[in-house]
């Protein structure tokens, strides 16, 4: 509802736009997924960053000032968390989405050079080639 707020301030105005993160959404326990179908026309970039809760019964999501490896919301390397990332390009897939896919790296165990590494990979690997048709169009009777 904040975004909605935000957005009622502003008049609807066409260049209040966000970066999504799903790491920060996921660590606030809201549906991440959901947020792409409610708000995609306004996303023109996503933060490729992980997250995991790890219910524990003694803290929650950010631990207070406990060290970030003890806390139960923590963040990760991209495939190393929870976050459903083939899930998130496959919805902006769905949505057209033409924006950027940037790696936010921030993990409470690995060292940097190694997420920096692995975590452009990763986009790589997560990015989904359009088709420029169905696989069906055979039936429409053209010539393959």
């Amino acid at each position: 509802m904040t975004f909605e707020r935000f957005l009622a301030l502003v008049d609807n105005h066409p260049r209040c736009n966000m970066l999504y993160d799903p790491s920060h959404l996921h660590l606030q326990q809201m549906d991440y997924l959901t947020y792409i179908d409610i708000y995609h026309a306004r996303i023109k970039a996503f933060h490729v960053k992980d997250a995991e809760f790890r219910r524990n019964g003694r803290n929650g999501v950010y631990g207070g000032y406990q060290p970030w490896q003890q806390r139960a919301g923590r963040f990760r390397s991209p495939g190393d968390g929870q976050i459903d990332f083939k899930g998130v390009f496959s919805k902006l897939t769905e949505y057209d989405f033409a924006g950027w896919a940037v790696l936010e790296w921030e993990c409470c165990l690995k060292d940097s050079e190694t997420g920096a590494r692995e975590g452009s990979e990763f986009i790589r690997r997560h990015i989904i080639p359009v088709a420029g048709r169905a696989f069906d169009d055979f039936a429409a009777g053209g010539r393959e």
